[in-house]
């Protein structure tokens, strides 16, 4: 075993000749979730330039997302006016259903729409977004897809696009329903591919109110409230099941941060937990950059081969979000079966990349060989074999 210290990164690599073999891809285990307690049920701070996690806890559970949910209804009408297949001054006629189900009877969140009006693309979108209606979301299901039922299927097709794996949905408001989840980590990534997919159409997440019907109504948003610097959205979400929740996002000296909360106790707790998160995210957390994409980690000793090591690379960026606390504790280790036996070719997958903080495993990344590494001559093999019987290897 031998023992390296890099400079430029002020961490230990550790080779380690390993019995086990290499993953074939990246794994990620959640950090540790002591360094910030919380609450809240659910937690995720993401970094949104990486999408490096920088904190979870009990992030990939399929969870009740209520209101939350209406993230995926908005995205799923971007799409269409981004697309060119709708207009935001294209109008839908507020149905019976809609209306009782959604409107101001419902005693739900609601937009006050009025029944058999119409109402254009661009006012339900706000009223979605910014006044969390009901009503709003069920007008544009109904005038998209034909149903509420229908537009949930296009839901579930835009998660499966996106690789939001612990995401299904049964409606497009957020209404309790067992068979309607997803996980805090996919409402982040969510949450993500909406700021940067829609750069317009985000921008309605951060009006601060929205005025229909006469009825001027603020938006819920937490942040936007409290006038948190840089926040610009997105949404909240509570029912008794899913209890205080919310989606939140700023922009401060460039850095983006977003973070999915779920599970408090009331609306009180879930600004000041909010507040707290964001400010925190900024303040206590980090994104460490360790290698760019090809770079150089490292060698692996090659067994039999014109060359005695192999440069490792690596495919992708590695980077590393965590609390700043934590920096001192991680360690970097190279994992092989060695010595590796020649031939080698350029690209082979041989190694991997363990990235520990306080020994905890939390990043798993693999290495290539960067070079053909050709089998010894048969003569060369000999004399090999005969030095090491010599040294009693």
């Amino acid at each position: 075993m031998k023992l390296h210290l890099y400079p430029a990164l002020c961490l230990f690599a550790i080779f380690v000749f390993s019995s086990a073999s290499s993953a074939p891809s990246a794994q990620i285990q959640a950090p540790d979730s002591t360094v910030f307690p919380t609450p809240a049920k659910h937690l995720i701070i993401m970094d949104s330039d990486s999408g490096e996690i920088l904190f979870e806890k009990n992030a990939r559970i399929p969870m009740a997302p209520a209101s939350m949910t209406k993230i995926m209804t908005a995205s799923v009408v971007f799409d269409r006016i981004k697309a060119g297949t709708l207009s935001l001054d294209d109008e839908f006629i507020v149905s019976e259903d809609a209306w009782r189900r959604g409107g101001v009877s419902s005693g739900s969140s609601t937009m006050f729409l009025n029944p058999k009006s119409k109402v254009s693309v661009r006012d339900l979108l706000h009223g979605v977004v910014i006044q969390s209606g009901n009503d709003a979301c069920i007008t544009l299901a109904e005038g998209i897809a034909g149903s509420e039922g229908a537009f949930a299927l296009l839901m579930n097709e835009k998660a499966q696009q996106l690789g939001l794996t612990s995401a299904h949905f049964t409606n497009a408001t957020g209404w309790p329903d067992a068979e309607h989840v997803i996980s805090a980590y996919d409402l982040a990534r969510l949450a993500r591919h909406t700021i940067n997919a829609y750069p317009e159409m985000y921008k309605i997440y951060a009006k601060e109110s929205y005025t229909w019907n006469g009825i001027k109504q603020p938006n819920r948003n937490p942040l936007l409230m409290a006038g948190f610097s840089g926040a610009d959205g997105l949404k909240t979400g509570h029912t008794e099941i899913s209890k205080y929740g919310f989606v939140g996002s700023a922009v401060q000296n460039g850095n983006r941060r977003i973070f999915v909360v779920n599970g408090l106790e009331s609306k009180a707790e879930r600004r000041s937990e909010s507040l707290r998160i964001m400010r925190s995210a900024f303040g206590e957390f980090a994104v460490y950059e360790l290698y760019k994409m090809d770079a150089n980690i490292g060698t692996a000793n090659v067994f039999m081969g014109v060359s005695e090591t192999v440069p490792l690379v690596t495919k992708q960026a590695v980077n590393i979000g965590m609390h700043k606390s934590q920096r001192p504790d991680m360690k970097v280790q190279i994992q092989y079966l060695g010595p590796l036996p020649a031939p080698i070719l350029q690209g082979d997958q041989i190694a991997e990349l363990v990235i520990s903080v306080g020994g905890q495993t939390v990043k798993t990344i693999p290495l290539y060989a960067g070079t053909d590494i050709e089998l010894k001559s048969l003569f060369g093999r000999l004399t090999a074999s005969l030095v090491r019987e010599i040294r009693g290897e």
